[in-house]
């Protein structure tokens, strides 16, 4: 079977937000709401880790969004092409999306852009994308995750129903990264201090879960965060607890020591794979 050329399709639509404000929530986290007359073609899907791609350009080339990015590709220098990052829908509003950054400093591209972004800036993003949901019909819910999956898990956690059953484990540096979840009384929220991310940490989630008094019946899990540390859970939840795949949403969101650029790489390689089926 023949496969269409990829020049033929159609490009992925764009939406065109402003920057509405910006507020620090945490010392690392940084949220940032959109909204303005291009919310208008956005359309939220079901999905509670819903997630956009941003794109950002270097200032000095003064283009102005939404991107061709086909074109882009075929007059700029490399080093000059638009950058796509993947961030987690935190809220939507009737006139806003809310989307929480993680900031250490200079460090990376988004965080740095989060923590100086100014009221009116527009930014070009596609999606939404995403693929979990809370089962309704589970016993139980587990979430596990650090800050880069926050978002996608207080987004899940808040939209359980008030009978909800389910335990929440999140890793954050210390005490002063810990946000507020609205969680319902039968789901837990139990905070992990990790410090800063090093080699002795990646085992701490999965060492956790591990721990755990398991309750009865069936659970739902979503799991994700540092790829090292999703690796180490994959271990325990499907070795060690005999959980089918039906029933965990898991992945790496980032790769201690490695770039963004070459950790999105690394997917396509024997390291960077967490699943049999990526």
């Amino acid at each position: 079977m023949s496969t269409p050329d990829r020049a033929l399709r159609p490009p992925r639509p764009q939406h065109v937000l402003e920057v509405l404000r910006s507020e620090r929530i945490a010392p690392s986290l940084v949220r940032v709401h959109l909204g303005g007359a291009g919310l208008a073609t956005f359309t939220p899907n079901e999905f509670t880790d819903a997630y956009v791609k941003l794109h950002f350009v270097k200032p000095e080339l003064g283009l102005e969004p939404p991107y061709d990015l086909a074109g882009l590709r075929e007059t700029l220098a490399p080093e000059d092409l638009p950058v796509t990052r993947t961030y987690s829908v935190r809220e939507v509003t009737a006139d806003s999306i809310a989307l929480d950054f993680v900031v250490h400093g200079d460090e990376g591209l988004a965080g740095p852009w989060a923590a100086t972004v100014q009221p009116g800036e527009l930014v070009a993003f596609g999606g939404p994308g995403g693929g979990y949901a809370p089962d309704p019909t589970a016993d139980w819910h587990l979430f596990v995750g650090d800050e880069t999956a926050l978002p996608a898990i207080a987004r899940a956690v808040e939209s359980l129903p008030a009978g909800a059953r389910g335990i929440a484990i999140l890793e954050a540096r210390d005490a002063s990264e810990e946000i507020g979840i609205s969680a319902p009384a039968g789901v837990e929220v139990r905070w992990l201090h990790r410090g800063a991310p090093r080699a002795e940490t990646v085992g701490l989630l999965a060492a956790t879960v591990a721990a755990l008094d398991w309750p009865d019946g069936r659970v739902h899990a979503f799991v994700h965060g540092e790829r090292e540390s999703m690796k180490a859970m994959r271990d325990e939840l499907f070795t060690r607890r005999g959980l089918e795949r039906a029933q965990v949403s898991l992945s790496g969101y980032w790769a201690q020591g490695r770039t963004e650029d070459r950790f999105q790489a690394e997917k396509r390689e024997p390291v960077g794979q967490i699943l049999p089926s990526e």
